[in-house]
């Protein structure tokens, strides 16, 4: 039986998502390079990679990229490895304004090469499966849709920073908003509000942003970046006109704790195992594609629209009223994004 070749990955950036990303590629075989302006010699001496000291070093000795850097760096990097003809994999959000994110799709779809916005909350088991038990119609038409997700607040000062992430909207809750548009299709009307504080010293925030979508179906989206020991946590509800369905990481929980901050406890990412992590799900998932072709889980256009309601979210908390979005403002069909392929 014939082997196909390891993977040639380029992983770009070494920071906290790093320690998801790198062990999936690892566990699959890849060949990994990294290039990372900080911490890139331990990520690769810890998972018997190589390193490249720039960008311009790394194209040639790889086929695939993943993009793991801050988000104001996504649509740069990304549209530079598709000119060099690489495959890109792009942490969410794909870039830090739609119209950035749409360049990048026209660019990959041009150039023919694969894109792949890693939206990797379509890959935790419960969320798949309330997403395939809609599509098979077990709960009736989707009615009303409740998502919330809570951690620690990240620590990196820039997270913070809304002109370079976007701020929680934007990095954390895009999550809950992609399942809000996989589950309930497109987006008409969005509303937000969001508070961030700063006590002591520690930045904590907090947003909800209501969604209406052109099917009739509402969807509320809860996020939060808490205390140092908070842990992590996400949940949903998803009523229709003929049944409900609910998940709630936390319910597990025998007894849960919020203690003062030790290495135990808290977290802004969820506990995974290499073995059964959605994050090597979602990887599997784009190296099937990558060398047998078809749509993974996630497209480009997907990516896009993710963008584009994290956008509209931002843009009612600041002005305070609803923002009303075009029925036809999400990205083509992902088919037309495989047309050429």
């Amino acid at each position: 039986m014939n082997h196909p070749e390891p993977l040639r990955v380029g992983l770009i950036g070494a920071g906290g998502i790093a320690g998801v990303h790198a062990p999936a590629w690892h566990s699959l075989g890849a060949d990994l390079v990294v290039h990372s302006l900080h911490g890139g010699d331990a990520l690769a001496q810890q998972y018997g990679a190589s390193t490249a000291a720039s960008l311009d070093d790394l194209w040639p000795q790889v086929d695939v990229v993943d993009i793991i850097t801050p988000t104001a760096t996504h649509a740069e990097i990304a549209l530079a490895a598709i000119a060099a003809g690489k495959h890109v994999v792009c942490e969410k959000p794909l870039a830090r304004t739609a119209a950035q994110a749409q360049q990048i799709v026209d660019s990959a779809r041009n150039a023919g090469v694969r894109l792949f916005p890693a939206h990797v909350v379509r890959y935790f088991p419960a969320y798949a499966a309330a997403y395939a038990a809609v599509q098979a119609g077990r709960i009736g038409q989707v009615a009303v849709s409740r998502f919330r997700r809570m951690s620690a607040a990240p620590a990196a000062p820039w997270f913070f920073d809304e002109a370079v992430s976007g701020g929680i909207v934007m990095d954390q809750m895009i999550h809950d908003l992609d399942q809000a548009a996989w589950i309930s299709g497109a987006v008409t009307e969005v509303f937000a509000r969001s508070i961030t504080r700063a006590d002591d010293g520690v930045r904590t925030a907090s947003a909800t942003v209501t969604l209406t979508h052109s099917s009739g179906a509402i969807s509320h989206v809860y996020g939060v970046w808490g205390h140092a020991h908070l842990p992590f946590s996400s949940s949903f509800e998803i009523a229709g006109s003929e049944g409900v369905l609910r998940h709630d990481s936390a319910r597990d929980d025998a007894v849960r704790l919020a203690l003062p901050p030790t290495p135990e406890v808290g977290g802004y990412l969820p506990a995974v195992d290499v073995s059964t992590s959605p994050y090597t799900a979602e990887i599997e998932d784009f190296v099937r594609v990558i060398r047998a072709g078809g749509s993974a889980q996630v497209s480009g256009n997907d990516g896009v629209t993710a963008v584009r309601l994290a956008e509209a979210a931002n843009e009612s908390i600041r002005t305070g009223a609803v923002v009303a979005l075009s029925a036809t403002f999400d990205a083509a069909p992902a088919e037309a994004e495989e047309a050429h392929r």
